[in-house]
């Protein structure tokens, strides 16, 4: 039975899913963990820019540029290749971002956001 749960607790926390989010929380400053914990988002700040972005949890059409007032300005959809997790797609998005804005957006598909809610996207 102790061992039965253990394995339930080990290999529950050991999901690709939980490993890609553990790895992403590892990667945000402490200001995006703190807003990841409560809103389930980050903002970036673009290396060549400066424009703001963020990011929703998800694997696509998860990335909004927001404009002077934190409202939506336009959305941008890149992901790397392969059959990745939300966690390691959302990491490869702030990575990009920061270190290399114009490649990513340069490969990027616009689209206009359809909500400014706090709860993000729809």
């Amino acid at each position: 039975m102790a061992l039965r749960e253990f394995c339930r607790n080990h290999f529950g926390e050991n999901t690709r899913e939980k490993r890609g989010l553990r790895l992403l929380r590892d990667w945000l400053s402490p200001h995006q963990r703190e807003q990841f914990d409560a809103k389930g988002c980050f903002d970036v700040v673009g290396c060549d820019t400066g424009r703001r972005y963020r990011i929703y949890y998800g694997a696509a059409m998860n990335v909004h540029e927001l404009d002077d007032g934190d409202r939506l300005r336009m959305g941008w959809c890149f992901v790397p290749q392969g059959s990745l997790v939300a966690g390691d797609v959302m990491l490869a998005q702030k990575i990009a971002l920061e270190t290399s804005e114009s490649g990513a957006l340069s490969i990027a598909k616009r689209f206009v956001p359809r909500t400014n809610c706090a709860e993000g996207p729809t």
